[in-house]
């Protein structure tokens, strides 16, 4: 732990903790700046001005990144039948239904990502307290309960990214890995930002987006200039 705060103290003082960077320089530094032994993951993290508290200031939602995440995504899916023999042809790592929620209930959740089908919902609603809090409840507002089972597998394995604000008013998400190119990286945290914005809730007063930062896993966060958030 101390040789990582050291290389991390080494990295903040090159840098203005104040400084605002535009969007393509912050990513093309914090690219940089992972010097870990692993591919560090390049994160955005943006302040939104809502309270999450009130449903009309809610900001949840699905994007597809043009280039990915880097990440492999493992995808459970509830189906019987059909909709599970398509499930497993599209290259679900998990399928099932009574088995699989089973499963859930003793705490074996081996998937990043939870499709069901419309009829499942019954079995699946009885896991909300267990998939709720991981984010992984499926929610037909998200494109996870549809009957396009096979859409939802290969979108969810192609990069698809799920945002929700916290508390505060943040929402973040992995936009690559260091190892992507800087332009790949800001095509993705481009699509990213396109689809806060569009995201912006009925019940949103005043400035809407108000700070971005941008870092990699082990590295410093980096301020970006709001206005330089368009292409």
């Amino acid at each position: 732990m101390a040789k990582q705060g050291k290389r991390l103290k080494g990295l903040y003082a090159g840098l203005d903790r104040d400084q605002l960077h535009p969007l393509t320089e912050a990513i093309a530094t914090a690219k940089a700046n992972a010097k870990a032994k692993f591919d560090e993951t390049v994160e955005i993290s943006m302040n939104l001005g809502i309270d999450p508290r009130h449903a009309d200031q809610m900001v949840r939602g699905l994007v597809g990144l043009p280039h990915g995440t880097g990440k492999t995504v493992r995808v459970g899916v509830f189906a019987r039948g059909p909709k599970a023999e398509e499930a497993k042809a599209a290259g679900a790592d998990v399928v099932g239904a009574d088995d699989l929620a089973a499963l859930v209930q003793e705490g074996k959740i081996e998937f990043d990502r939870c499709i069901a089908t419309p009829d499942m919902m019954g079995l699946v609603g009885r896991l909300g307290k267990i998939l709720g809090p991981r984010g992984l409840m499926p929610n037909p507002k998200l494109g996870t309960v549809t009957m396009d089972v096979k859409g939802a597998i290969a979108a969810a394995k192609a990069g698809q990214v799920e945002f929700r604000a916290e508390k505060a008013g943040i929402v973040h998400a992995g936009i690559g890995k260091a190892s992507f190119t800087a332009e790949q990286l800001v095509e993705n945290a481009r699509a990213f930002i396109e689809a806060i914005q569009r995201a912006k809730p009925t019940g949103a007063k005043g400035t809407y987006v108000k700070k971005v930062a941008v870092s990699s896993s082990m590295g410093p966060g980096l301020k970006v200039d709001v206005t330089t958030l368009s292409a």
